[in-house]
């Protein structure tokens, strides 16, 4: 069973490397971790020219549960949606494009880390 802290350090790890890759690619960083209570959380919030992203993030440093994208399931689509409409009224944001990212991260022992960017995910 996989330790708590190892999970929270994980994901922390795999934020800074889709930051870093959604810096490279021109995005603007707005937050990361965005939280409402206790509804969950929003890993990156960025622009894209006009275009207000909500950044999904997911690590995997095995294969074990297939490929990293697959974890993001309709549940977790549907809590960062819910999320998103938070951030917009919490920010007071109106007639704004929006649109749902995703970044899966493949961080394999004895192989090369590769990203997987997916614009316009969900």
């Amino acid at each position: 069973m996989r330790d708590k802290q190892s999970t929270k350090d994980s994901g922390k790890e795999g934020e800074e490397i889709a930051c870093r890759h959604l810096k490279a690619l021109g995005l603007h960083i707005i937050e990361t971790n965005y939280r409402y209570g206790r509804s969950g959380e929003i890993d990156i919030i960025a622009k894209d020219g006009d275009v207000l992203v909500f950044c999904e993030v997911k690590l995997r440093k095995s294969d074990a549960y297939g490929d990293p994208e697959y974890g993001i399931t309709p549940r977790k689509q549907a809590q960062v949606r819910r999320l998103a409409e938070i951030y917009l009224w919490d920010k007071q944001i109106e007639n704004q494009e929006c649109r749902f990212d995703v970044v899966a991260i493949k961080q394999y022992p004895r192989m090369k880390e590769q990203i997987n960017y997916i614009p316009s995910a969900f």
